[in-house]
């Protein structure tokens, strides 16, 4: 009796021991976490390797390593941590694995042999020395090749030997050139973060057994410019012209994939006149052959202008499978029978958020079906089964991002089900057919390596509903693979978030999240952080963000209030559409009436102290409150829009602005001014903070200087941060230090404790 009273006696003073040492989110745990990559498994189905992410804020640096953790579930590891190594890819023997590093200084791709009843690596050793660097790489199926892709200077192209070394003297000579001029001759020639400076991507590919023999020793015994065809790696340009191929992503699923005979591949480029205003990704297949003089052609093939009958040769074989497109064809994915090629399609041309449908191309017939007319989501990442019967994919569903599958593909009625529930992505097969791999992240963790049944009848989906938390039927369970996070995560002491939702603008139900601080009381009063999302094609879910991350905001002692307004996604197309040409009306009103609605439901916010953030469309929002309430006692826009007009002509993506505004400014002024924020500059009186990169080219800097400019001329207290090394996001890690110091020191000095 008395050891079982000291055993209790000691429980009851370990579990508060336990809570205490928890603490609230903090900057440096976020940077602690380590950030896991897709998951690719094993041919044989026994390991599932992924990369993983670690994040040095003391080195101001982030370096990618292998990491493989069992199928079946076990320890995770890491396999290469000698040097950086990301985007593994498997051979399909399963012996050994493609990765891309800088060692050296430079992306290219390394191959490392794999013993895989040891779950080892044996040894590793450098594949390519490419002067014009690799990425994206993929076997062909009979291993004998590497898909890659490479930007190269399309007056380069030609016979393979003359293009590489073509390729490396341009490189050499601008590098050692005194004057950095550049000249364009047509649009898109930056994008994002970059000066494309005169290149295009193509896709080559390379012979694994023609490179030097001394590679393993991360070295090459040829300079670039010596290496050819001939006695070097065979590099192939398949995707030769001034044309981007395949086209820019900023993540996601390849815009390639090879055919399961290996004899062609199937790619996403646009060869619009003027691709800056053209959202007509087309599909295109071209045969693989990576002989020497594989495709040398007569020069009567050639086509007038082409530089060599290498090129004309590759070209006259190059076919446009999806012309009968005007809109965005892309993410092509054979079946494993071969018969079919998936893909995803748009169907408004100039529309980049029109929804994303799952496409089937019939190899032999060439016919071309939707799969699901009636599904009303955006089709993610997807997936074939082993059987070409199924095809597993996620879409966005409210604040979740679901698993569902579809099939079978030969029935010619293929049914719709939901199989897996939370915020999931990249999902993959095992080869055994029975185990769906993905990732999954939430408010409270990022990405981890989940399995599920891949099998079961799921829930109907006929429509891609799922009842909102009452549905009929039974997803399937899942379990995590891997934990890499979970011991610092358990130290954190999380904030709880619940969804709501209220009526909006035209009546429409929308949905909101609210995140307590930790440490909640209910009888305290806490000040508001309203965040607003940015796309504005996207959507606050029961997701993570390392750059606006809810947790971190409500972490010192605030209430987060995050509304998916009109425009956001996974609520259906009609009211992603709601938006256009309506950025300040439908939209605000949503913002306005979900914080109405927070403040009458939640006795705990205190109405006097309220500050709003956004970055991109959400810093337009911002920028637009600014001039229409002083509800607010401060504002944060970040990367925001400003003037309407002067962003469309330094923005690089025009299609969007001009879909979004109904035309161009020249074309349809009157919108443009119309939901302008300059416009009602003389309206502005809330406190600011400007926050604006140099390197953003969808908005530009000049429109967080526009502002700053106005709310000083209008003696608006206000502060600009200005980050001359980042692009639309703010990625170095001490700049985010500096970011989320800078934010939440501009928050707590209008609205702090």
């Amino acid at each position: 009796m008395r050891r079982l009273l000291l055993a209790f006696l000691l429980f009851l003073f370990a579990v508060p021991a336990f809570t205490q040492a928890r603490h609230p989110f903090t900057f440096e745990d976020m940077m602690k976490l380590k950030r896991l990559g897709e998951p690719e498994v094993s041919p044989d189905g026994k390991w599932i390797i992924f990369s993983v992410v670690d994040v040095d804020l003391a080195a101001n640096s982030k370096t990618p390593h292998i990491w493989i953790v069992p199928a079946m579930g076990g320890q995770e590891r890491e396999i290469i941590a000698d040097q950086d190594a990301d985007r593994p890819r498997w051979a399909p023997d399963g012996k050994r694995f493609a990765f891309l590093s800088t060692k050296g200084g430079e992306s290219q791709i390394w191959i490392a042999n794999f013993d895989s009843g040891a779950g080892a690596v044996t040894g590793v050793q450098k594949l390519t020395s490419i002067a014009t660097e690799a990425g994206g790489e993929l076997w062909s199926p009979d291993e004998k090749t590497i898909l890659f892709t490479s930007d190269v200077y399309p007056e380069c192209d030609g016979e393979p030997a003359a293009e590489l070394q073509c390729n490396a003297k341009t490189l050499e000579e601008r590098k050692n050139s005194n004057v950095k001029a550049q000249i364009f001759t047509h649009l898109l020639y930056r994008h994002w973060n970059a000066y494309k400076e005169g290149t295009r991507t193509h896709i080559f590919v390379v012979r694994v057994d023609a490179c030097p023999g001394d590679a393993g020793q991360g070295k090459s015994s040829r300079s670039a410019l010596d290496q050819t065809v001939d006695g070097g790696c065979q590099y192939i340009d398949l995707t030769p012209g001034d044309y981007d191929a395949p086209v820019f992503s900023l993540g996601g699923q390849d815009g390639y994939a090879f055919s399961p005979d290996g004899k062609e591949i199937c790619y996403t480029s646009n060869h619009d006149k003027n691709a800056a205003a053209s959202t007509n990704n087309d599909l295109w297949i071209v045969p693989v052959n990576v002989g020497a003089d594989a495709f040398v052609r007569p020069a009567s093939q050639a086509s007038a202008g082409q530089p060599s009958k290498y090129v004309a040769g590759v070209l006259a074989q190059t076919k446009n499978i999806t012309a009968d497109n005007p809109a965005s064809d892309s993410t092509p994915l054979y079946s494993p029978d071969g018969r079919y090629i998936a893909y995803r399609a748009q169907q408004r041309p100039g529309y980049e958020s029109d929804r994303f449908r799952l496409m089937l191309y019939d190899r032999k017939t060439g016919e071309k079906k939707d799969l699901m007319p009636d599904f009303g989501h955006w089709v993610g990442t997807y997936t074939w089964a082993g059987d070409s019967e199924t095809i597993y994919f996620s879409a966005e569903h409210l604040r979740h991002s679901l698993i569902y599958a579809v099939g079978p593909i030969s029935g010619g009625h293929p049914q719709v089900r939901t199989m897996v529930g939370g915020y999931n992505d990249d999902v993959i097969v095992a080869p055994d057919r029975k185990k769906l791999i993905f990732s999954r992240m939430s408010l409270k963790a990022p990405n981890e390596i989940y399995t599920a049944d891949a099998n079961g009848e799921g829930c109907p989906a006929r429509t891609g509903e799922v009842d909102k938390g009452h549905e009929n039927c039974s997803l399937n369970k899942d379990q995590a693979l891997t934990h890499i996070n979970e011991q610092l995560l358990s130290q954190i002491s999380w904030s709880d978030d619940e969804a709501f939702s209220f009526t909006g603008a035209h009546g429409d139900w929308v949905e909101g999240t609210l995140v307590k601080p930790p440490n909640f009381d209910a009888t305290k009063k806490y000040p508001v952080k309203f965040l607003i999302h940015g796309g504005p094609q996207g959507a606050w879910g029961d997701d993570w963000s390392f750059r606006w991350n809810p947790e971190l905001f409500a972490a010192t002692g605030y209430a987060v209030i995050m509304i998916n307004f009109h425009g956001s996604t996974g609520n259906g197309q009609k009211f992603i559409d709601a938006i256009n040409g309506d950025w300040g009306g439908a939209p605000y009103e949503d913002v306005m009436k979900g914080l109405d609605y927070a403040e009458e439901h939640y006795p705990f916010i205190d109405k006097k102290r309220e500050c709003a953030l956004g970055a991109s469309y959400g810093g337009y929002m911002i920028n637009w409150i600014l001039g229409h309430t002083d509800r607010f006692k401060c504002l944060v826009s970040h990367d925001g829009m400003f003037n309407a007009e002067s962003a469309w002509g330094s923005t690089e993506e025009l299609w969007f602005n001009n879909w979004e505004f109904k035309g161009t400014p020249y074309d349809n002024r009157a919108l443009y001014q119309k939901w302008s924020p300059h416009q009602y500059a003389k309206n502005f009186k809330t406190p600011t903070l400007v926050v604006h990169g140099q390197k953003d080219y969808r908005l530009d800097v000049s429109e967080g200087l526009q502002l700053f400019t106005t709310l000083q001329m209008e003696g608006v207290p206000s502060k600009m941060l200005y980050f001359p090394d980042e692009g639309h996001w703010v990625l170095k890690p001490q700049n985010s230090q500096l970011w989320y110091k800078t934010v939440n020191d501009w928050v707590d000095q209008w609205i702090g404790k």
